[in-house]
């Protein structure tokens, strides 16, 4: 059986180093992007079952997030977003982007499991 691939956008290496390795350990495949600009692009190409990322950025994750969304070969992906602090603001730019689940840094790490189980529900 093929493992599923996972889609992980981060720039800090902590915790996106741990994120993927718990990703490999429930034995996810995992591509690793820092350019949020290659997101869509990437996505289309690999063909992921989901997206994982990094919402705080030097770079505009959101403006990535929201053109992976408005692509008609990915708009079906669920994307599963995280920061380090779970901010109005942040929460509000997560929404408008189209995340299917916005968490903080802490809870991804933690109930990582439950988190992709609730991201993959079908409609």
């Amino acid at each position: 059986m093929t493992q599923p691939l996972a889609l992980v956008l981060y720039e800090k290496l902590l915790p996106g180093s741990q994120l993927v390795n718990r990703l490999q350990d429930l034995n996810y495949r995992v591509q690793t992007i820092s350019d949020p600009s290659l997101l869509s692009q990437c996505a289309e190409q690999t063909k992921p079952i989901l997206v994982v990322a990094d919402l705080e950025s030097t770079q505009n994750v959101f403006n990535a997030l929201t053109l992976l969304k408005q692509n008609p070969a990915t708009s079906h992906l669920p994307i599963i977003g995280f920061s380090k602090d779970d901010g109005a603001d942040q929460r509000a730019s997560a929404e408008k982007a189209g995340i299917t689940l916005f968490v903080t840094e802490a809870a991804i790490l933690n109930h990582l499991p439950q988190l992709l189980e609730r991201a993959l529900e079908l409609e």
